[in-house]
């Protein structure tokens, strides 16, 4: 059964795999950080505000939100698609994945533009058109798992400019480390696929 509404609460920043249509007819597949709005003390979003998302530089999701204006957004607990989706070019055949927990297709609206050192932003503002929950799980907590998907962000910034990429190499390691000691055999398999992409970087 679908929905018009997020299929999840949102608050900060929740992390999430994007597929948008290419151009060859392909659905891309990336990581996408959703911004929650402003909430009142009701936990109601002030005024008019929506859910955003920034794209960094002309990537495929870029190209493909201007070009189509829409997305699938989807949650998952699988490390290894959110590494892949992050650090490599993935394609899929259909715009739903088989990892996903819940799907949302959004439409999307240019909201804003700048640059943050050499690199442009866009932000877009992400409104729900269907939803749909596929399988609804105990929520744990593995700090291995949240250990991939931070040592996921540091890795995508190795080549930008503006950060320093020896403290990024250290928080890797920290990840690395917390990855041995808490994760399980995922987890374990996706850092060594996030180390495999990035080389000699860390």
């Amino acid at each position: 059964m679908t929905d018009d509404s997020w299929p999840v609460d949102l608050r900060g920043i929740t992390e999430s795999v994007v597929t948008t249509l290419g151009p060859n007819g392909r659905w891309n597949v990336a990581a996408l950080g959703l911004h929650a709005p402003t909430t009142d003390e009701a936990g109601q979003a002030r005024g008019s505000e929506s859910v955003t998302a920034r794209t960094w530089g002309r990537t495929r999701t870029w190209r493909n939100f201007r070009e189509r204006g829409e997305g699938y957004v989807q949650f998952t607990r699988d490390p290894e698609l959110f590494v892949a989706a992050a650090l490599t070019v993935q394609e899929a055949d259909e715009p739903v994945l088989d990892e996903a927990d819940a799907w949302v297709r959004v439409e999307v609206d240019r909201r804003g533009s700048g640059t943050s050192g050499d690199t442009e932003w866009v932000e877009w503002s992400l409104s729900p058109v269907e939803s749909t929950v596929l399988r609804r799980v105990v929520p744990t907590f593995n700090r291995g798992y949240a250990a991939v998907i931070e040592a996921t962000v540091h890795a995508s910034r190795l080549d930008v400019d503006e950060y320093d990429s020896d403290e990024l190499r250290e928080r890797i390691d920290y990840c690395r480390s917390v990855v041995e000691r808490c994760g399980g055999e995922a987890e374990r398999r996706a850092f060594e696929s996030l180390e495999r992409v990035v080389g000699d970087d860390v």
